[in-house]
C-alpha cells in the first residue's frame, strides 16, 4: 500500500463539531505524512506534516478544502508517537488553521519537549500569543485577491520574532502592490518574507520580474511539493 492511500485509510468523513475544537487533550487530524518540505525557509528538506482539521476561512484558490471537515480525533500522545515513527527532527503542524482547536497548544509544547524542529503555519487570522516561542511561526497574510484580507489580525504582524516567517499568496499584479505597501506599513523588513504565486494562476517567472524590477528583498516561494508530485493532491 502506497503512502497516499494509508493516509486514505486512516480519515473518514468529519462535520466538525465546535465542541470538539475546544478540546485540550485531542485533536481532529486529517493527516499525518512524511514528505518534502515545499515552502518557508526549510524547502528541500525532509519534514513531517501534521495537518489539523477546520479552517475558518474560506479563500478562493484553497488547495486543502478536503480538511475543512474531513479528520479523527487523536490524543496527543498518539499524535507525537506517528510523528516519531518517521524518524525525521523537522515537523510542520498546519491546517485548515491550526490554531482553531484548543490542543494544538499542547501538541506544539510536546513537540518542542521531545526535541523536534517545530513550524506552525497560521492563516493570521488567530492571535499567535499561546504559541510555544521555540516554534517558527509562518503567517499567510491574506491578500486580496483570497476575499478572505479583511479577516486578517493586524496585531499578529507586531507579536512576530525576527526567526518568524510571513507569507503573501499573490494571484495578480493587484495582489503584488498590496503586498508591497503591507511590507512597508506593516514593518515587516525584520522578516523572512516570501511572495508565492497561486500556482496554476500567474507564471512564476512574471512575479520573478516584478520582484526584480522593484529590488525587493523578498524570497519567491514555488510550492516545490507540486512540482515534484503535480497529480498528486494529499501527502504532499
Amino acid at each position: 500500500m502506497n503512502r497516499e492511500s494509508i493516509v486514505k485509510s486512516n480519515v473518514k468523513m468529519f462535520r466538525t463539531p465546535h465542541s470538539a475544537l475546544r478540546t485540550p487533550c485531542s485533536l481532529l487530524v486529517n493527516e499525518i505524512f512524511y514528505s518534502i518540505q515545499g515552502e518557508s525557509s526549510f524547502a528541500g528538506s525532509p519534514c513531517v506534516f501534521i495537518r489539523l482539521t477546520g479552517c475558518n476561512l474560506r479563500c478562493s484558490y484553497c488547495d486543502t478544502t478536503y480538511a475543512y471537515d474531513e479528520g479523527r480525533k487523536y490524543s496527543i500522545a498518539a499524535v507525537v508517537k506517528k510523528v516519531r515513527a518517521y524518524q525525521c527532527k523537522l515537523v510542520e503542524v498546519t491546517g485548515g488553521e491550526p490554531l482553531i482547536q484548543e490542543g494544538v497548544y499542547r501538541l506544539l509544547d510536546r513537540l518542542v519537549e521531545s526535541g523536534y524542529q517545530v513550524l506552525i503555519e497560521t492563516n493570521g487570522s488567530m492571535p499567535i500569543d499561546r504559541i510555544n516561542p521555540q516554534c517558527i511561526k509562518i503567517v499567510d497574510v491574506k491578500c486580496p485577491g483570497s476575499r478572505m484580507s479583511g479577516k486578517m489580525d493586524w496585531k499578529n504582524l507586531k507579536k512576530l520574532s525576527p526567526r518568524d516567517e510571513v507569507k503573501f499568496v499573490i494571484g495578480d499584479r493587484k495582489d503584488y502592490t498590496w503586498s508591497v505597501k503591507m511590507i512597508s506599513q506593516k514593518s515587516l523588513e525584520k522578516n523572512l518574507i516570501h511572495f508565492s504565486p497561486i500556482f496554476g494562476c500567474i507564471k512564476p517567472e512574471r512575479l520573478a520580474t516584478w520582484i526584480l524590477e522593484d529590488r525587493l528583498p523578498v524570497r519567491l516561494q514555488l510550492q516545490w511539493h507540486k512540482y515534484i508530485w503535480p497529480h498528486r493532491k494529499r501527502g504532499v
